[in-house]
């Protein structure tokens, strides 16, 4: 039923068929309405690092990432980060969980690392520097970054600067003297000199030829460009406990053009003179500390969600500590605390409070209990005796809701509602999902992971390119290309707009270096900006995005079977199988005879297989469609064997289409069939295991309800909140 409907079927395709085949799936949804099989998940799924995250995050209101912390997530073809069959448990996830939270929890209530903790923040390479990069940092500057950071407790603090360098460590944009700034919480802290003349030495800029004393090649030079340009940019200073705001930034000279043209930055590989031609930038800042410290603050964010009361006296702090720790273990647990609960942590507390000596050391301690406590570390379905389908409990979907929209444990108004016993009302139902989707977790969520999975973003930075043939690839291309689907992803969600403005729409975001690439002029600097797209045949919505390209490309020439693959897959819902064993698939390799000058004829030969031919038949047209586009997602007209394009595609029903814009009015002559794979995806990742047959009527039905508000995903949304599937599990 599904190839029948992308269109990739030798079938009718006339009006006629498609009711038939339309007649044929009411039949069947009527059926699967009768009688519907929710399906069933494990009964133990564990949270995922980004889920773990994300409960750190709002049970403490701690914005740190400890995801690099924790074991990697497995997935296999076709399946989410969430998807409970392959999130097992190991030694390894409960050494680290030990570890994490002991750690997460001392920074939450303030107490001091038991050593220095050392954080760097980097800069991507696509942020060129030569403009004011942040609203955080003052009016006037120039480059760097402002990073909002969490103090445990007040103490000596050291922020050390390492700038930006080429391949070979030399520090870049020596030429000139340049003054770099310092600030915590908008203040000046200290203002350093880099760069020009500096103690006596002549400026960087005066280097140049190989190996002559006083040039590019003396050890003196070579020391100065690779350690000492950048060796005393540090500052030790008190800190207050608490979020601060650290920025560092150049100040703009009245002098300074704008937008100065920076030097491509492929792999950091700069030629002498563009290591000291234009700006100094900021690479990393590195906060490190506490060095010396005093007693945890008292006001802090963190603290003000955990320390809902302080006791007065010593008396006072057995039922304070019982209030505190009952309040996280409910968010923790996503259900009331039990006095088994209290008990166990109250036990922990007065543990921590004789080793520690504070009461604050005791629900440290006991919050360090609640981070490796089953009940937060997975997500557990109670099993129905019987096999007949029953409805979760309020508590279970309250927790499914929380973990679909916000990758996150449920708040005090999502839970309260479930305690009530409000979530089987299905207007309280829609009026949480739709107050969550307002949320901006949502949209974080759903971009950050929902759809970074399903359009496989995440591959982005496995990219390899040949430099020899693409000469004007860098990795402020590639940065830009992963902003540049991000923001418009974010801009779908946020808006509500229609899934099928991933396909039509008629603007992108981009700054200079991806318009650039793009041939979109008058965009100037580092900064991404909306624009309105003139030529839709050349770009438009996610298939002309250089994400999507280059990740289903080869280094040195792009890739009609990728392409083609990854369209079946994602834009039609129609995933094609594995080759079979031992079939060559690069197709860079004579299969007999002398090997073919194009990919085109290259592919026409491999389909002379019978065992190719079937999938290939599907596969390759769909390729064909965009092969204007380049490996790195740049127009062209003329392909690696020097002839002009061909992005013609004869699909299996015989009809020809003719490049993105054929493409894309294939997918959208049945407005229903992207939708349709929208859905499909966006429900296996909301109940976390793959789709079976028994789940296509469901499917049909969301997209068939969300079509009256023209697709929008706040309709697949509640479509999905308010099926059987989502409300609903098979018992044993």
């Amino acid at each position: 039923m599904r190839a029948l409907n992308s269109g990739n079927a030798s079938s009718p395709s006339s009006a006629r068929g498609r009711c038939r085949r339309r007649d044929l799936e009411l039949d069947i949804d009527r059926a699967w309405l009768a009688k519907p099989n929710p399906g069933r998940i494990n009964a133990v799924h564990r949270l995922n690092r980004t889920e773990y995250n994300n409960a750190i995050r709002d049970l403490f209101a701690l914005d740190v990432d400890v995801t690099p912390k924790l074991p990697g997530d497995e997935t296999a073809d076709g399946s989410f980060d969430n998807f409970a069959d392959v999130l097992s448990i190991s030694t390894a996830h409960l050494e680290r969980y030990l570890s994490v939270g002991r750690e997460v929890t001392r920074l939450a209530v303030g107490l001091p690392p038991a050593v220095p903790a050392v954080e760097r923040f980097e800069i991507p390479l696509h942020i060129l520097q030569e403009d004011r990069e942040s609203e955080d940092l003052p009016f006037g500057s120039r480059g760097g970054m402002a990073i909002r950071h969490d103090f445990p407790v007040d103490g000596e603090y050291v922020v050390k600067i390492r700038l930006r360098r080429q391949y070979q460590d030399y520090v870049m944009g020596m030429g000139w003297p340049q003054q770099l700034d310092v600030r915590l919480d908008g203040a000046l802290v200290k203002r350093f000199t880099v760069g020009g003349e500096g103690k006596g030495r002549p400026a960087a800029a005066s280097y140049a030829g190989d190996g002559e004393p006083g040039f590019a090649g003396d050890d003196e030079w070579e020391k100065y460009m690779q350690i000492g340009a950048d060796a005393g940019l540090e500052v030790r200073l008190p800190i207050k406990a608490g979020p601060r705001l650290v920025s560092v930034s150049f100040v703009r000279q009245m002098w300074e053009p704008e937008g100065l043209p920076q030097p491509l930055q492929r792999g950091r590989v700069l030629t002498n003179d563009q290591i000291y031609m234009g700006y100094a930038s900021v690479g990393a800042v590195t906060i490190a500390g506490p060095y010396s410290s005093a007693p945890a603050a008292k006001d802090t964010p963190s603290r003000r969600a955990i320390f809902v009361c302080e006791p007065r006296r010593v008396s006072d702090e057995r039922d304070c500590a019982a209030k505190i720790l009952t309040r996280i273990a409910r968010l923790a647990y996503r259900r009331p605390a039990t006095p088994a609960d209290a008990q166990t942590l109250l036990q922990f507390f007065a543990d921590g409070r004789r080793e520690g000596g504070s009461f604050d050391a005791g629900i440290q301690f006991a919050l360090e209990r609640v981070l490796v406590d089953p009940d937060f570390l997975l997500r557990v379905h109670k099993n129905q005796p019987g096999n007949r389908p029953y409805r979760l409990s309020d508590l279970e979907l309250a927790s499914r809701l929380s973990f679909f929209l916000w990758n996150s444990i449920p708040d005090e108004r999502l839970l309260d509602a479930a305690e009530r016993g409000q979530l089987a009302n299905a207007a309280v139902l829609e009026q949480q999902t739709r107050r969550m989707l307002a949320d901006p977790r949502a949209t974080r969520a759903l971009v950050d992971n929902f759809a970074a999975q399903w359009l496989n973003l995440r591959r982005l930075r496995e990219v390899v390119v040949d430099p020899n043939i693409y000469d004007d690839f860098d990795d402020s291309l590639l940065e830009a290309f992963e902003q540049e689907t991000r923001l418009f992803l974010t801009s779908t969600f946020a808006e509500d707009g229609s899934v099928l403005d991933l396909l039509r729409a008629n603007y992108t975001f981009v700054n200079e270096r991806l318009a650039r690439h793009y041939g979109i002029p008058g965009i100037y600097g580092s900064r991404f900006r909306r624009v309105t797209l003139t030529n839709l045949d050349q770009r438009g919505g996610l298939l002309g995005q250089g994400s999507i390209l280059a990740t289903t490309s080869y280094p040195n020439r792009t890739s009609p079977v990728l392409r083609g693959k990854w369209l079946l897959d994602n834009m039609f819902g129609t995933p094609p199988p594995p080759p079979p064993p031992g079939v060559n698939t690069t197709l860079d390799e004579p299969t007999g005879g002398k090997l073919p000058p194009t990919i085109r004829a290259r592919l026409a030969q491999h389909r002379t297989s019978a065992v190719c031919s079937t999938c290939h038949s599907a596969i390759d047209p769909l390729g064909f469609t965009l092969e204007n586009f380049d490996a790195i997602g740049a127009w062209r007209t003329t392909d690696e064997s020097g002839g002009p394009v061909d992005a013609r595609g004869t699909m299996v029903s015989g009809a020809d289409v003719q490049g993105l814009s054929g493409l894309r009015a294939m997918l959208l002559e049945d407005p229903e069939q992207f939708p349709r794979t929208v859905t499909s995806k966006l429900f296996a990742y909301a109940l976390g295991r793959r789709l079976e047959y028994y789940d296509r009527p469901a499917v049909r039905q969301i997209v068939r309800d969300a079509g009256a508000t023209d697709y929008r995903w706040s309709s697949l949304v509640m479509g999905i909140v308010k099926s059987p599937a989502f409300l609903m599990r098979n018992g044993e």
